[in-house]
């Protein structure tokens, strides 16, 4: 079964720069989601199940927060590593993001290293 990384954020340009800087994962057999919204992005992690999911926080119709709880609080979801993403840097949006059960919290704009970094060390992948 091919390893799935979803990305779940409103803005077109963000998806776009997530894709081009986790590219190279397709290569590697892995396959790449990508969501508009919270609402769009909690139902293709409900079916797809992907392994890593590159959420945003601030979202139209349901916000990461949100979904990155009810992904973390099903039983048949909560192995999913979730990387929040966000403009907020906030210590007190940091600690939402812990308790809501995100397994890290990245700050926008992302360092697209740090992202394949992450995304290799998540998915066991040498690129």
């Amino acid at each position: 079964m091919p390893k799935k990384i979803a990305i779940v954020d409103d803005e077109p340009h963000i998806r776009l720069l997530l894709e081009q800087t986790l590219e190279d994962f397709i290569d590697e057999g892995v396959d790449i989601l990508t969501a508009a919204n919270g609402r769009e992005g909690l139902e293709l992690i409900e079916e797809e199940k992907p392994d890593l999911v590159f959420l945003d926080v601030m979202m139209p119709e349901m916000n990461g927060y949100d979904v990155c709880t009810k992904v973390k609080s099903n039983e048949a979801l909560k192995h999913i590593y979730i990387v929040m993403l966000t403009a907020k840097g906030q210590e007190i949006d940091k600690a939402k993001g812990s308790e809501v059960g995100a397994n890290i919290y990245m700050t926008k704009p992302f360092e697209p290293d740090k992202i394949v970094e992450k995304a290799m060390e998540v998915l066991g992948i040498e690129i």
